[in-house]
């Protein structure tokens, strides 16, 4: 990592004003947002520590305590969200077409209500992972096409880096261990030797993943989430059962736990055959009248206590008393609840925030990008595809941690092989490039 930054390089060399747009659909959320990042002074009126003013490079502390510093603002936030029937699951190839028909207009609502054109856009921010390939490849389509037509920078962003570092813009956290918790991932994080690091993880499936699925068992509707609608369902449970405990080290799994409750729903609740029934005497041995909510109650009991263990683990660890509770499944309040018990007897705080920044957005895309881009950091046309296993730890920072803990991040060369597939997204280059002809303002012809 550089000690200093090259000024011409630095976007705010002479101005105070970043302006990006962010594009999210890893999963079943399309997210568009647009932020406005505003330094208090030109990194070019900036003084070094012996108060002479910054000539042709910046100080990298310099640069951090200036990024740390300014005002952020979220000038729109929009997010339409894909909703299959109960019991049935999302599919990329299914979920990709509903980004693709729901984009255009989503962008056209976002620049609308932001008041703002495409000549103000600075940067255009998308997720390049972790995520699902086919909806990942028609957002990134979308960015590359934005960016050459409006002759503008793409940054390619970590859709984790995205939730921590809204996470902690919007709760002020300054140096919190990371419980990331979603539908695909399941880390505890936390920020050490200029990088973030994961202490644990799930082994299997992901915690959003073995709600949604047991969701999906009980015919719980998807509308507006199934992992909400369990949380509604624990609420009323009475009896809390025993179920499988899988915690090893920082790490947990939850696909033993997802199969033992599958199998009491399905025998109680449901129409079992010969193979789910042999070798399943233990579901005879469980009260009589035991519900759906006391079975949503026991899941969800279980795996939010093996998220605290591991959360708390990580604190003793690195010595931390601050916890920041990222991700979909971050917005359920009995996990916040749990996690609040736990650190009030270690004198230690808990941040969160409420589903507007919780749940996949375009703003954490944004903004994430953007501070990336403060940094001179964007992403070559050519290296602009999508990395479905795209790790937290995968990136590395631009810029060292100040007193309150800055971290900007960009990407590194990864050995994954980037996915490319899904050429179906002809219509919308064409439709795009159709619109934007004349090279003028987008913010009408878009929504057309």
């Amino acid at each position: 990592m550089a000690a200093e930054y090259t000024l011409s390089q630095l976007p705010n060399r002479s101005r105070r004003t970043i302006i990006a747009l962010g594009l999210e659909g890893s999963a079943n959320k399309l997210g568009v947002g647009i932020v406005r990042h505003t330094l208090q002074t030109p990194l070019d009126q900036h003084q070094n520590a012996d108060n002479t003013r910054v000539a042709n490079t910046v100080p990298i502390q310099v640069l951090a305590e200036a990024i740390s510093r300014q005002q952020v603002e979220v000038l729109a936030n929009i997010r339409h969200t894909y909703i299959t029937p109960p019991g049935q699951g999302f599919l990329p190839k299914d979920t990709a077409v509903h980004h693709r028909q729901h984009i255009l207009p989503l962008i056209s609502q976002a620049l609308a209500e932001a008041q703002v054109t495409p000549a103000d856009i600075d940067a255009i921010c998308f997720t390049k992972g972790p995520g699902m390939g086919g909806p990942l490849v028609s957002v990134a389509m979308v960015a590359r096409t934005l960016a050459l037509l409006w002759n503008r920078p793409l940054v390619g962003v970590n859709h984790c880096i995205g939730h921590i570092e809204m996470g902690r813009q919007i709760t002020g956290a300054t140096n919190p261990v990371v419980l990331y918790v979603s539908g695909g991932n399941t880390q505890v994080i936390a920020y050490a030797q200029n990088r973030y690091r994961i202490f644990g993880e799930a082994l299997d499936i992901a915690v959003g993943n073995c709600l949604d699925r047991f969701a999906r068992i009980i015919n719980l509707p998807n509308d507006p989430s199934p992992g909400y609608n369990i949380e509604q369902y624990a609420k009323r449970g009475k009896q809390l059962i025993e179920l499988p405990y899988t915690v090893k080290g920082m790490d947990v799994s939850f696909s033993g736990i997802l199969s033992y409750i599958q199998t009491i729903a399905k025998v109680r609740f449901g129409s079992p055959d010969r193979a789910t029934i042999a070798g399943c005497n233990f579901v005879e041995e469980l009260p009589t009248d035991l519900t759906p909510e006391d079975l949503c109650f026991s899941l969800q009991e279980t795996v939010f206590a093996m998220l605290v263990e591991i959360t708390e683990r990580a604190m003793a660890h690195i010595g931390s008393q601050e916890v920041l509770v990222v991700g979909g499944v971050g917005c359920n309040l009995r996990l916040q609840e749990m996690m609040g018990e736990m650190a009030r007897q270690r004198q230690a705080k808990v941040f969160a925030t409420d589903e507007r920044f919780c749940i996949d957005n375009g703003i954490m895309i944004a903004h994430a990008g953007a501070l990336a881009y403060q940094t001179g950091f964007t992403t070559p046309l050519k290296d602009s595809t999508v990395t479905q296993r795209f790790r937290t730890d995968d990136v590395t920072p631009l810029a060292v941690p100040t007193s309150n803990q800055v971290r900007r991040g960009s990407t590194k060369k990864h050995v994954t092989k980037p996915y490319r597939g899904g050429s179906s997204n002809d219509h919308i280059v064409a439709k795009l490039r159709k619109l934007s002809a004349t090279k003028r303002d987008l913010v009408v012809a878009v929504s057309k």
